[in-house]
């Protein structure tokens, strides 16, 4: 099969670029072209270098092995760290992670990494207005099916309140909504309380207002464009003819729509004669028989119920001769297969509970999707409910 391609490619018999690119197998250092279309696109942009050697795992077995290895020790390296910013190391973990696992997806595990990490420094007040920590809980809401309860979250814990950042992104997800009246007030409450950069938040403001503005504007264009008068192109109508086309218009539709009550002539009404003879037959029949007159007394009608049950002593089953066959035990039980690996893994869950990032190190295949698919649903379902907004 490869000699033909080759051959195909040497006798020049039009393959496109991408499939000579692929069966020559070269190593170019461009491999993101191939695969361009599955990277999840970041805001500080991305490393090229490590964009290519991550886009080779998805042929490369030994080198995806060697990215779960990394990420173990980047998260191995969390609960090391004896430094004086905590949040340090997460936020290393997040942005390699964001670059080693370009689609992003399920299997990558960095929606549980923000989980993670917003849940270590919720109650810290030493992280409450700062930017990298605001901007791991907004990527985790993007992440979220339903971003505004992690943003009731951050106001009733007042977290990220001077950073307009907040208020950009809250606005933003609330306009798309349709609820143009608490983005108002979010952008009111933030320039209020001078989250910076304000500059920007007012320009957002401004612009926000003129949407709000022109949106009633355009639907209404949109609902008149049917009562325009038909006209030929390139044609100009003064105001007085307008308005006596539209008159005429709305007389001519009114006409249509009533009735015209100059013809009187009577509507005929269908009747079926096999239909009478019918009816007439039936009752002749109800005449001829002798309708109940009377529904008799209670006893007459429940007389199927006077019977008193007796034993059944007259009938007696035959017994077949032969042998019975033996009881079988009560403590013979079908053995449920138990794979050791997940008793292991279950035991030491249990032994690691105090450690929130152990876990990402031992579950890197299914548990990881579950937990990412649940959180995803429910981005809070791991915190204390006394932390929860009321």
């Amino acid at each position: 099969m490869e000699e033909v391609k080759t051959e195909g490619m040497a006798l020049g018999l039009g393959l496109d670029p991408e499939t000579e690119f692929l069966a020559s197998k070269q190593e170019t250092g461009n491999e993101w072209e191939l695969f361009k279309e599955n990277v999840r696109p970041l805001k500080r942009g991305r490393n090229v270098t490590l964009l290519n050697q991550a886009l080779k795992s998805h042929t490369d077995n030994q080198l995806k092995a060697s990215l779960l290895h990394t990420r173990r020790k980047l998260i191995q390296a969390i609960d090391e760290y004896q430094g004086d910013d905590p949040l340090l190391p997460w936020i290393e973990c997040i942005k390699w992670v964001q670059e080693s696992f370009p689609p992003g997806g399920d299997s990558s595990g960095l929606i549980v990494i923000y989980e993670q990490c917003v849940r270590t420094f919720w109650h810290s007040d030493r992280y409450k207005n700062d930017l990298r920590y605001l901007k791991v809980w907004l990527e985790y809401a993007d992440s979220c099916s339903d971003a505004e309860v992690i943003y009731n979250f951050l106001d009733a814990n007042e977290i990220g309140k001077s950073h307009s950042a907040y208020y950009l992104a809250y606005a933003s997800l609330m306009e798309s909504k349709s609820k143009m009246k608490v983005a108002n007030e979010i952008f009111n409450t933030g320039i209020s309380r001078d989250a910076q950069p304000i500059e920007k938040l007012r320009d957002a403001y401004k612009k926000f207002l003129l949407r709000s503005m022109r949106k009633p504007i355009l639907e209404e264009e949109d609902s008149g464009e049917t009562n325009l008068p038909v006209r030929s192109f390139g044609t100009v109508l003064s105001s007085t003819t307008n308005r006596r086309q539209n008159g005429e218009s709305s007389d001519l539709t009114r006409k249509q729509m009533k009735p015209n009550r100059t013809q009187k002539t009577p509507l005929s009404v269908y009747k079926d004669t096999n239909a009478d003879k019918m009816l007439g037959n039936q009752e002749n029949l109800k005449g001829a028989s002798n309708p109940w007159s009377t529904l008799g007394t209670r006893g007459e009608r429940n007389k199927e119920n006077n019977a008193a049950p007796t034993k059944w002593t007259t009938f007696k089953i035959p017994q077949k001769p032969g042998v019975r066959a033996p009881v079988v035990a009560a403590s013979a039980r079908i053995e449920v297969f138990v794979d050791e690996e997940c008793v292991e893994l279950d035991s030491s869950r249990n032994h690691s509970a105090d450690s929130s990032t152990l876990q990402l190190r031992q579950d890197d295949g299914l548990d990881i999707k579950k937990e990412t698919k649940l959180l995803r649903e429910n981005p809070l379902r791991n915190f204390p409910k006394s932390s929860l907004p009321r």
